[in-house]
């Protein structure tokens, strides 16, 4: 059975982009790049929502340099993607499939089935899942800046107790906790 991982770059408030919707603070330099391509490396499958695969795509013909950018782009293009939109007509990366409603019951069987773990990406997808009871753990990666506002990490009614498995500071201020389900 694989673990679904909500992983992700926020704001020391909270957000994963501010309110005018950017994100260009959360830009990981190469120390962070490199441990997030190491968290990465065993994702089987990423389960997005249209907005975030539409900026995840970029790494399907992403540039080759330097050499952990190069490394991201070969773990996500090896990786199978679902993309949960109701509008989205096609996509335009290899390994890639549309559902037009995210079915938290298929979810679990797809868990179930999995020999590798899947992570989940864009914070109302994963609002959904979390609400659901589907998250088993938690990557998030605090960046040193606060935003004011935008669209948050975690979803709003949801309560999940955690236990803390692991932190680590990196050199430019991000600290990176990794939280399990209890």
């Amino acid at each position: 059975m694989g673990k679904l991982i909500y992983s992700g770059i926020m704001s020391l408030d909270g957000y994963v982009a501010d309110e005018d919707g950017t994100f260009d603070w959360s830009a990981p330099d190469p120390e962070v790049h490199e441990f997030v391509n190491d968290l990465e490396r065993p994702i089987g499958t990423y389960l997005y929502g249209r907005r975030m695969y539409e900026v995840m795509r970029y790494w399907e013909t992403g540039p080759s340099e330097p050499p952990y950018i190069r490394d991201y782009t070969e773990i996500w293009r090896s990786a199978d993607k679902i993309v949960y939109s109701g509008t989205l007509q096609e996509v335009s990366s290899s390994r890639t499939r549309i559902e037009r409603a995210f079915d938290p019951e298929a979810v679990q069987e797809l868990k179930a089935s999995a020999v590798d773990d899947m992570s989940i990406g864009g914070a109302e997808l994963a609002g959904r899942a979390i609400r659901a009871g589907l998250v088993d753990e938690y990557h998030l990666f605090l960046t040193p800046v606060v935003v004011g506002g935008g669209t948050p990490y975690l979803p709003d009614g949801a309560r999940v107790s955690l236990e803390l498995l692991d932190e680590h500071r990196f050199g430019n201020g991000v600290v990176h906790l990794h939280y399990g389900v209890r």
